[in-house]
């Protein structure tokens, strides 16, 4: 089985209440595809596919993935 190379996980772990984790698309106009809101300790499993590029987390959170951790947030 030959892994695709736009598989990669990031976890995201809430550090409090209302964080928000958008996922953005490909292709010539990056847009919103997905959102979802945690609430502190809930942990989400997000995948870059073809059709994500791009992650934001908006809230303070950790962020961990095979490039290591780092957080966001104040």
């Amino acid at each position: 089985m030959q892994k695709n190379p736009v598989s990669d996980y990031v976890i995201i772990k809430a550090e409090q209440d209302g964080v928000q984790v958008i996922g953005l698309t490909r292709g010539t106009d990056t847009r919103f595809h997905h959102s979802e809101k945690l609430d502190e300790g809930e942990v989400m499993i997000a995948q870059f596919t073809e059709h994500t590029s791009a992650i934001k987390v908006r809230g303070k959170a950790r962020i961990f993935s095979a490039y290591g951790e780092v957080e966001a947030g104040k």
